[in-house]
């Protein structure tokens, strides 16, 4: 992809090719093949027949001799002055690079490209081409190309450093893979601004926009995601030296990892984009990556040399991670974790991915978090790993809170109640993501109480402002779980606290049989003082009260909490408790009327229910009302004399009397 203004070669197929002086005394212009065999094209007969792997030359010793130390010592070594077959299994490069070789030391010219230098000079180097032996001889013609050619540009870099996979140990001896990386993560970083737009892995027609278009700072990205993993991590590191933004580097991990571990990429969401597997842009590459989303307890069927590959690149990608928290996503921290469990990464590589989780836990969804358990363990998710995450995160935003000096706030008040802030919607979001998770994993039959009360009661209890989330998973886990005992139930809802159930959680509640009969009354009680509570607050702040006592001491907590009319705004709830203040009054009135209609009725019956009384009664009252008469004139005349309270006495004791 990148090629310098002033680059005159773009071609890389040089025509004018390397030439050497031919002095052996056997002149030829050309190499022929039949089958497996390379013949010279010369009257000379051949004098020694050199095997590669399957292949056969039949060339000439006085050319080889004058320019290759490794073939004089096998030849002086071996005593034989009649030897005529040295067989060279060892050579890098394999035939195609001796074929080039042998063609150097016949003096036929030598097309150098970026397919073909890295493998010519470690054949160089293996046949000892040396300058002691002849002046410009393979290894300086090689490494002249390399060091003024391939290394200045971006593409010939990339090609040659792909060509390497197939040499070691003698390309990373040579320093050619070393070098090769530099210049790539030299070029990633310096300004792109001159880049012709070329792609490596996709053809040059593909996209080819004006040359004063910007270039995206991600232009790289797909280039180095051909290298193997650990050509890549090279780059990778070299990259990180430059300085290079964390994030960048983060995403260019993410784009590699999505193209050599398909397993990474969710159900029913394909392969990688452009359609790549784990297969190499090269074909001739032994390197396989990729393996298919595999389900728990499968392990044993990965195939050994993919198993450790994907091993391989897993602990690669997590060595490489850059350290500063959002250079990858917590999504695909999370489904790299979930390999690593299943290809059985090394434990500290896999503890340090469950760190880096936990830094950014917050941003985790509930599908990342359903990593199935691939240690045979009893439950079908790994509960225990996700135990270790919420560790870790609390752990973190302890460590944060208590070390001010790592934000730059120049107030400190003003640092205090923003961190406050954030930690507080960080252990709130956590806290959603767990109660979801725990009404997930709660339909398990395998899942333990112990294990679900722990993970429930992890996170400290100012996370939760709002219990309907743990409610769910509560009611979930008593589904699923029939034969629990009272004393079970009763230990799994204490979990739970009833002062933080909104209002239609508190309904489902005082229905919901799978409860124990105390939790129904808890939840019907607080559920009471909130609504007095709400009550008595409106009153008085309509009375124009601005200090106040509440009914309950916790009254301000509830109000925060529940009912989530009252969370969404004081005009909700004003308008809900006016309602019902409205409905009250409705029915006092009624009751009032009735009461009324009740006095009416009374007082018609009573009217109704005189004329029927008995006659010896009436007879009775017209008896006492004379004696009544005739005692009231014996007692006129001395009326004057008796006290008054002896007046009002004397009837008192003839009602007495006659009663």
């Amino acid at each position: 992809m990148w090629e310098s203004e002033n680059e005159s070669v773009s071609g890389r197929d040089y025509g004018n090719g390397v030439h050497s002086t031919s002095k052996n005394g056997v002149k030829t212009d050309s190499f022929e093949q039949k089958g497996q065999s390379w013949y010279v094209a010369t009257d000379i007969p051949s004098d020694l027949l050199v095997q590669i792997e399957d292949v056969n030359f039949h060339l000439h010793k006085y050319p080889l001799l004058s320019r290759s130390g490794k073939m004089n010592r096998i030849i002086y070594e071996s005593r034989d002055a009649e030897l005529s077959k040295i067989s060279l299994n060892e050579l890098p490069g394999g035939p195609e690079a001796f074929e080039l070789a042998a063609k150097f030391c016949y003096g036929i010219a030598v097309d150098l490209s970026a397919t073909n230098i890295s493998g010519l000079r470690c054949a160089a180097e293996y046949l000892e081409m040396t300058e002691d032996l002849e002046e410009g001889n393979l290894i300086f013609k090689t490494e002249a190309f390399l060091s003024y050619v391939v290394l200045s540009s971006w593409r010939d870099s990339i090609l040659v450093l792909k060509s390497c996979e197939k040499l070691s140990p003698w390309a990373e001896n040579l320093q050619i893979v070393r070098r090769c990386s530099e210049s790539i993560a030299w070029k990633a970083c310096a300004n792109p601004k001159g880049i012709k737009w070329q792609y490596t892995g996709k053809p040059a027609s593909v996209s080819s926009p004006s040359r004063n278009h910007q270039v995206p700072p991600d232009w790289w990205f797909e280039d180095v995601t051909i290298l193997r993993i650990d050509h890549f991590v090279r780059v990778i590191t070299a990259i990180k030296v430059k300085g290079m933004r964390h994030e960048l580097i983060g995403a260019s991990i993410m784009q590699y990892a999505t193209k050599w571990l398909p397993g990474l990429i969710k159900e029913g969401s394909g392969l990688a984009e452009d359609g790549s597997n784990s297969s190499n842009s090269n074909g001739s590459s032994s390197w396989r990556g990729g393996l298919h989303m595999i389900i728990a307890g499968s392990g044993e069927e990965i195939p050994t040399v993919q198993a450790k590959d994907q091993r391989m690149i897993v602990e690669s990608l997590i060595s490489i991670l850059p350290q500063q928290k959002d250079s990858v996503s917590c999504s695909f921290l999370l489904r790299l974790l979930r390999m690593a469990n299943m290809h059985k990464v090394a434990p500290a590589l896999i503890t340090e991915l469950e760190k880096r989780v936990g830094m950014q836990f917050e941003q985790a969804t509930l599908a990342d978090l359903l990593i199935p358990s691939y240690n045979k363990s009893e439950t079908m998710y790994d509960i225990d790993l996700v135990q270790r995450l919420l560790e870790h995160f609390i752990i973190q935003e302890q460590t944060e809170s208590s070390s001010p000096s790592r934000y730059p706030f120049p107030d400190k008040h003003m640092h205090d109640g923003s961190q406050r802030g954030t930690n507080l919607n960080a252990k709130m979001r956590v806290a959603r993501l767990v109660d979801s998770y725990l009404t997930e994993v709660s339909r398990d039959r395998n899942l333990s109480l112990t294990k679900f009360q722990v993970l429930a009661e992890a996170l400290p209890d100012s996370a939760r402002t709002c219990d309907d989330g743990l409610y769910r998973a509560i009611d979930s886990y008593l589904k699923a779980h029939p034969t629990l005992s009272e004393h079970e139930r009763k230990r799994l809802c204490r979990v739970m606290d009833c002062q933080k159930l909104s209002v239609d959680a508190c309904m489902h509640a005082a229905q919901n049989e799978r409860l124990p009969l105390r939790v129904v009354v808890q939840v019907l009680f607080s559920e009471q003082v909130k609504i007095s509570n709400a009550i008595a607050n409106i009153s008085l702040k309509d009375a124009g009260e601005s200090h106040y006592q509440p009914l309950v001491s916790h009254h301000k907590s509830l109000l925060e909490a529940t009912p989530q009319s009252f969370q969404e705004g004081w005009t909700a709830a004003k308008k809900d408790i006016n309602t019902l203040k409205f409905e009250l009054e409705t029915v006092k009135t009624k009751y009032i009327e009735l009461q009324n209609d009740m006095d009416n009725l009374q007082r018609q019956f009573d009217k109704i229910a005189k004329p029927k009384q008995a006659s010896a009664w009436t007879a009775g009252w017209k008896k006492l009302s004379k004696l009544t008469k005739t005692t009231n004139v014996e007692t006129h005349d001395t009326s004057s004399q008796i006290p008054n309270a002896e007046q009002t006495t004397k009837p008192r004791r003839w009602r007495n009397s006659i009663s």
